[in-house]
């Protein structure tokens, strides 16, 4: 399908996969915000979380965040791959992401070898290691205590890390747990996303589509009525053009334009028409 991408439709990358380049994302004064309140806590550590409803953006923020980071000349950035760990396998992760050989039946020396490595980066560059976990509402609480623990320094006096963490809703009801309130307390820069507005991801489709190489591929009256269908959801709205795109393919056509938008979507069009003019005792009902 990438091929057929490249030459027939002049794209250099898929435009509404998960993976587009990050330069191709539009951020905005919220998420820039949020960069620059990061960057300046490099220096002091602590947590930093990225919270909202699933398709609002936090993983496009973390990939924001983790490509600004390994961007700068001596910042250490580790991304954990794996949120639902135990404490032994969490600790070979951050093992192999800092290059410090682990023992799981050894936690004790492994924490004061990675201790002493951040240590060393600290010294050097005033600046914290970052780790970033995405889909913290997955990780147990006990990983979540092992990290506080192994993140400070003097009775909480020195932070070792800067710890990004994002979750979806989940994890915010977790964060008001007894057992997660020592995480809450500590957390110094906090991004909370809500439902976009449709000029958002409008501008948001359109620095895609651009950035692909095609800022014409999908009229202007279709991508206004993707980005008002898709109800703030940035998600739901790549993966409506995802659908326009696929049925562009299979047909041979040379854009998306309005005509293509009713065929694919006239059923879903008809269903929510139809239960907008349904009387409201029945929608109650329902």
């Amino acid at each position: 399908m990438n091929d057929i991408l490249s030459s027939q439709y002049g794209l250099s990358f898929h435009p509404f996969s998960s993976d587009i380049p990050v330069e191709a994302m539009i951020t905005g004064k919220q998420i820039d915000s949020f960069l620059f309140r990061v960057m300046q806590q490099l220096r002091d550590g602590g947590f930093i979380a990225v919270t909202g409803e699933p398709g609002t953006g936090k993983s496009a923020a973390l990939r924001i965040v983790a490509s600004r980071l390994q961007a700068i000349a001596d910042i250490k950035v580790g991304i954990i791959s794996r949120p639902q760990s135990n404490n032994a396998d969490f600790y070979r992760e951050l093992g192999h992401l800092f290059g410090v050989t682990l023992s799981p039946h050894n936690r004790w020396a492994g924490s004061k070898a990675l201790r002493e490595q951040w240590l060393g980066h600290i010294d050097k560059t005033r600046t914290r290691p970052v780790v970033i976990i995405d889909e913290a509402q997955e990780m147990k609480p006990a990983v979540f205590a092992e990290l506080r623990l192994l993140s400070s320094l003097n009775l909480d006096a020195r932070a070792l890390l800067t710890v990004v963490i994002a979750g979806d809703e989940r994890f915010s009801a977790r964060l008001n747990t007894p057992d997660m309130l020592p995480i809450q307390s500590r957390i110094r820069t906090h991004l909370q996303l809500g439902y976009a507005e449709p000029e958002h991801l409008y501008a948001a489709l359109d620095k895609t589509l651009e950035h692909a190489g095609r800022a014409d591929l999908i009229t202007e009256d279709v991508k206004r009525a993707l980005s008002t269908h898709a109800h703030g959801n940035l998600r739901a709205m790549m993966t409506m053009a995802d659908h326009l795109l696929s049925h562009v393919i299979q047909h041979e056509l040379a854009r998306v334009d309005e005509q293509v938008f009713f065929d694919v979507f006239k059923q879903q069009l008809d269903s929510d028409n139809h239960a907008n003019k349904a009387p409201s005792s029945k929608r109650r009902r329902a």
